[in-house]
């Protein structure tokens, strides 16, 4: 019995079942995946800033001392070419509601030295913070960038970005925390 034949047409069938596999996937957008923390509490984290303060000295941002006022936390990285397309978008809306909420920048997988030259070269408009090891986007579920997360008042997710902002859509879910917490 040959068995050429045979394995060409098993392989052949297990191939094709696993195209049809992957190929069912591409019907998906990846940002259409809903984030199991919307409407949960955003987990804590107390970071370092990758800025130093008055006295020359690396500050420490705690979320959870946050509560009272909207929170913005945007996941970014330098390599990252949709984060650098949203950077003026997401500096626009800090300038906007400054006062009225808080906006973070989480490096994710980069270099804080990389992140201070690539700042100073297309604008700071917060603070940002350093995540060694990415412990922080692991809480949050990151799994790539940017991704942006919107906290109520009270410390509880309540939007998530996947990709770059608009102004609009970012500036109006934080827009409606800020009224919330009136």
């Amino acid at each position: 019995m040959k068995r050429g034949p045979v394995v060409l047409a098993i392989g052949l069938v297990a191939t094709g079942g696993l195209v049809a596999v992957l190929a069912s996937g591409f019907q998906h957008d990846p940002h259409d995946i809903a984030s199991p923390l919307i409407n949960k509490p955003a987990p804590d984290f107390a970071l370092p800033t990758l800025e130093l303060d008055g006295s020359g000295k690396q500050a420490t941002v705690k979320l959870s001392e946050k509560r009272g006022e909207p929170v913005v936390v945007n996941f970014w990285a330098t390599w990252c070419v949709p984060c650098q397309e949203e950077n003026p978008t997401m500096i626009a809306v800090a300038k906007e509601l400054s006062g009225k909420s808080a906006f973070y920048g989480v490096i994710y997988q980069d270099k804080p030295e990389a992140i201070d030259a690539w700042l100073n070269l297309h604008g700071r408009g917060y603070p940002t913070l350093i995540d060694s090891g990415s412990q922080t986007a692991i809480a949050y579920g990151v799994y790539g960038v940017p991704e942006t997360f919107v906290i109520d008042k009270k410390g509880i997710i309540r939007e998530k970005f996947t990709g770059g902002v608009s102004f609009d859509g970012l500036a109006s879910v934080v827009s409606a925390l800020i009224e919330e917490a009136g």
